[in-house]
């Protein structure tokens, strides 16, 4: 298979199954991506930082389709890949490349309610430089916003305005 043919697609999975599809499809060699985000968790005798997906039910997978397709919808747990009437539709690389930097860049992410309007800014200065996304105003603190626009939903960080400029 040749990089070119090789695509990022959406796949829903069952309610907390998420993790479980990534190692069964690591196990089938095909590359996947689950963003993921550290979070306090509390029960009646101890609390303990614990990882969750930064988008329930969904996590992402780098294949040539309609190849590999089958192979994806065989893993238990998977629901289906997410697309249109007209079968699987790809997510831009460029989301899924600025969704990675900016879940590695160590900065505390929060799930974000999906955002289609808004100015949309470049990061031009600090670990997120080139970046775009949508600049919003939260309690008088700036939050840079990340849509991946196929599932419909968005991560946020805060930022300084000053770091970004208007596209």
């Amino acid at each position: 298979m040749v990089e070119s043919d090789l695509s990022w697609y959406a796949v829903y999975t069952k309610s907390r199954h998420e993790k479980t599809v990534g190692e069964l499809l690591w196990q089938k060699d095909i590359e996947c991506f689950l963003p993921l985000r550290e979070a306090l968790s509390q029960w009646k005798d101890r609390r303990k930082l614990v990882q969750f997906p930064l988008f329930p039910g969904y996590i992402f997978v780098h294949v040539c389709m309609p190849v590999q397709r089958l192979d994806i919808v065989k893993v238990p747990s998977v629901v289906r890949i997410v697309g249109s009437n007209n079968g699987p539709e790809p997510v831009p690389d460029e989301q899924i490349q600025s969704l990675k930097h900016f879940v590695f860049s160590e900065m505390p992410v929060d799930p974000y309610p999906y955002l289609q309007e808004g100015n949309t800014v470049r990061i031009i200065r600090g670990s997120l430089k080139g970046l775009r996304g949508i600049l919003i105003e939260k309690k008088s603190n700036f939050r840079f916003v990340i849509s991946v626009d196929l599932i419909q939903q968005s991560v946020s960080c805060e930022i300084n305005a000053e770091d970004c400029e208007k596209v």
